[in-house]
């Protein structure tokens, strides 16, 4: 008798072991491409379009904010190039200090001569001073302080951790250290000049056509079974039971749904010791329209401090003039933007609080001079976006191989709980469907 192996999520993990296996994929939604995914809407319109119309004329958006594809290996490249063409772009990105409105480019250390001479004086000594110091740290702000000083802690990287991981950065371990990078050498050189690139994402590539259509053609390589949440999965019996009523038996199940939920969905808690790691949830305001004056040519642009306590924005048309309805793409004069604003996790605003935020987002990117006649708005809740340790937790570890005594077998950034790319999940995706392959 045959394993009964299913794949639970058809984003980019989910469809790559799909691609790769042959096996069956439960999504949840109606459309592949989770949160890596576009959609479109007509200006004036609030309807979703899920294809892009033939007359070109909406703006191209994304679920959980822009997804670029960056540190993709030339295989995982060259698989995507079997379903869509690629563009490739340079990274143009930038810390905004609003009270100044003054631009510092990313990473803001690699640039301290932006920030006047006692600033620079002050930073790039804390900075050297470090490296001749032990560095006991356990938190993330503790590890921020002994690299980068006291006084870039309290200009930027305090304040901009407490809006991007709303408040745990006092509280959970460091990670993604490649986001920041430590190099004394380009350090001293920006104090003076222009320095290279930096980074996890100095280059990145992006499908021609949207990331929905690269979902689309690898969904068209699975199969798929929409519409189907799984809302209770049955370890002793081995059933997964969905929202729909309807029920089926298994042996292993590939699951690229966030760690903490899949526990909570085979309710399996009380068998683990540590107590569960915390995550944040992200407001995305996807926006689009004509623009200000000022408005950036950065890609996305870091936020240390807002009245609405956004800490990043995204300009998916400095990217791409796709983004923008087609008779508008050559006038550069509409904009396609992202914001993002973290919540402790799970703590979703009402809709009465969510419609006001919205409101003053609007404002706020219109009195910096961002955005000025605004078309069309549309806001996404994103319930796990990013994922954090505890100080000393071994939960993560803990709870994978609970899941794998039960033939549950996690992949992908959510269902093993780090932070990785498009590229990366596609990599995982791979090896999950090579190893369970059906055909």
């Amino acid at each position: 008798m045959k394993n009964r192996i299913y794949i639970l999520g058809a984003g980019m993990t989910g469809l790559s072991a799909g691609v790769i296996s042959g096996i069956p994929i439960f999504e949840a939604g109606e459309y592949p491409g989770g949160i890596c995914s576009s959609y479109y809407m007509r200006p004036n319109s609030r309807n979703r379009l899920h294809e892009k119309p033939e007359d070109g004329e909406v703006y191209r958006f994304e679920i959980g904010g822009g997804h670029w594809i960056f540190g993709s290996e030339g295989l995982i490249q060259k698989f995507i190039r079997k379903f869509v063409s690629l563009k490739s772009y340079q990274r143009r990105s930038s810390v905004y200090f609003p009270d100044k409105d003054l631009f510092v480019p990313y990473p803001i250390q690699n640039h301290l001569r932006y920030l006047g001479k006692e600033i620079t004086s002050k930073a790039l000594y804390e900075i050297i001073d470090s490296l001749n110091k032990s560095k006991n740290f356990a938190t993330l702000s503790e590890w921020l302080e002994a690299n980068f000083g006291k006084t870039l802690c309290e200009l930027f990287f305090f304040p901009f951790h407490e809006l991007y991981t709303a408040g745990l950065y006092t509280r959970i371990a460091p990670q993604d250290a490649y986001k920041t990078p430590i190099n004394l050498k380009d350090i001293i050189q920006g104090v003076f000049s222009d320095v290279p690139p930096a980074g996890y994402n100095t280059t990145f590539v992006y499908p021609e056509e949207g990331l929905d259509v690269l979902a689309r053609r690898m969904a068209e390589r699975c199969n798929v079974n929409y519409g189907k949440k799984v809302i209770k999965i049955d370890t002793k019996e081995k059933t997964l039971y969905f929202e729909d009523g309807s029920y089926v038996g298994y042996d292993i199940l590939i699951s690229t749904i966030p760690l903490n939920k899949v526990i909570e969905l085979a309710n399996l808690s009380s068998e683990l010791q540590s107590k569960s790691d915390p995550y944040t949830s992200v407001l995305v305001v996807n926006i689009g329209g004509k623009k200000g004056e000022k408005c950036p040519k950065d890609h996305w642009i870091y936020i240390p401090y807002s009245k609405t306590r956004f800490h990043r924005v995204g300009f998916y048309s400095n990217v791409d003039k796709s983004f923008v309805p087609k008779s508008v793409q050559d006038l550069d004069t509409h904009v396609s933007i992202y914001v993002e604003k973290a919540y402790m996790g799970g703590e979703k605003p009402s809709e009465e609080e969510l419609n006001e935020l919205v409101k003053d987002i609007i404002e706020e990117l219109i009195s910096w001079g961002w955005i000025n006649e605004v078309e069309v708005v549309d806001p996404t809740w994103i319930d796990v976006a990013y994922t954090w340790s505890w100080v000393g937790s071994n939960w993560k570890t803990e709870a994978i191989k609970l899941l794998e005594t039960y033939g549950i077998y996690q992949v992908g950034r959510y269902g093993r709980w780090h932070f990785q790319g498009i590229a990366d999940s596609i990599k995982e995706g791979f090896i999950a469907g090579s190893v369970f392959r059906v055909r």
